[in-house]
């Protein structure tokens, strides 16, 4: 893949809304079967900025790229490489899902057998291949969410453009719309996937990129964006006892703590790696005459590289 030549470039992309500038110089690429994340809270940019790229908003500045062709020069080779899936569903209610998937692949170019094949194809990979007849209407919000996506895959798009595809859907739904983007990788597709649940971002993007206030303020994988917090590990102990003289006798003796808290019903700990330092704190609480009940350390996640580069929470 580091190989390959990326399925998306955008340079310096910016749009402005009155004198609010909503999207300010974003750019990034995303290679063929890779899943690229934008992580950021509701009104950070990351709809404007794909609406850019899929060419349904007009760029105030910047360039876009597709599978190799401009998005200014031709725009019509770019918006045949892309399968968008809008936040809101674009499907007819009083139509069945086979029908439904039949209408978008005439849209694309689609007839005949090749057309079948891809509708049959398409409603296997997102489960509703026992509902293909039943309409629309009757499916639950997680059914219709994967059929819209089954509408984006169609036509085999170079690049899969999924704008918060989870928004409102149940837990099962949820996680077999997950499954199914996670397939995708194995496919070569490149994909592209806004979302403002870290756990999403966690769990699928190969690269992530952080949106905040129309910027993107960093970019890497997991490892390299959790690595700007410092890799520091927050250990929970649940204790009663001396807690003041074990939290300096921490800071003092335990290399690797950076910070030790007491809290209401025990300690909190800021430490780097902090599970190989348990031996040693359990030891300090014994000796301090610290009874501990339970130990957490919680690593470091994309929540965190947030909070630590914006200063606020992932869904204010």
């Amino acid at each position: 893949m580091a190989t390959a030549k990326p399925v998306l470039v955008c340079r310096d992309l910016r749009r402005r809304y009155g004198q609010r500038l909503a999207v300010d110089g974003v750019g990034f690429r995303v290679d063929p079967g890779e899943t690229y994340g934008l992580l950021g809270p509701n009104g950070a940019g990351k709809t404007t900025t794909i609406s850019m790229i899929c060419g349904l908003l007009r760029c105030d500045g910047g360039e876009v790229t597709v599978a190799g062709a401009s998005l200014d020069r031709d725009p019509g080779a770019v918006k045949a490489a892309i399968g968008y899936v809008p936040q809101d569903i674009a499907l007819y209610p009083d139509l069945s899902g086979g029908e439904n998937l039949r209408f978008w692949g005439r849209m694309q170019g689609l007839s005949g057998r090749e057309l079948a094949a891809r509708v049959g194809a398409v409603l296997e990979v997102v489960g509703l291949a026992d509902r293909a007849r039943d309409k629309v209407a009757d499916y639950s919000g997680g059914m219709q969410r994967r059929l819209n996506i089954g509408a984006g895959l169609l036509h085999r798009p170079r690049l899969l453009v999924l704008d918060e595809p989870t928004v409102g859907v149940d837990p099962q739904s949820r996680n077999a719309i997950l499954e199914n983007v996670e397939a995708l990788r194995g496919e070569g597709v490149a994909v592209l996937y806004t979302t403002h649940y870290m756990e999403e971002a966690e769990r699928l993007c190969d690269r992530v990129g952080i949106i905040d206030q129309g910027r993107l303020i960093a970019e890497g994988t997991r490892r390299e964006l959790v690595a700007q917090v410092g890799k520091r590990d927050r250990i929970e102990l649940a204790a009663s006892g001396d807690l003041v003289g074990l939290a300096a006798g921490c800071r003092r003796t335990v290399d690797g703590v950076e910070e030790a808290t007491v809290v209401a019903g025990g300690l909190h700990l800021v430490a780097r790696d902090g599970r190989r330092l348990l031996p040693k704190l359990l030891e300090l609480a014994e000796m301090a005459g610290v009874e501990v009940s339970s130990v957490e350390v919680v690593e470091p996640d994309l929540e965190a590289v947030f909070l630590h580069l914006t200063g606020k929470a992932l869904r204010d």
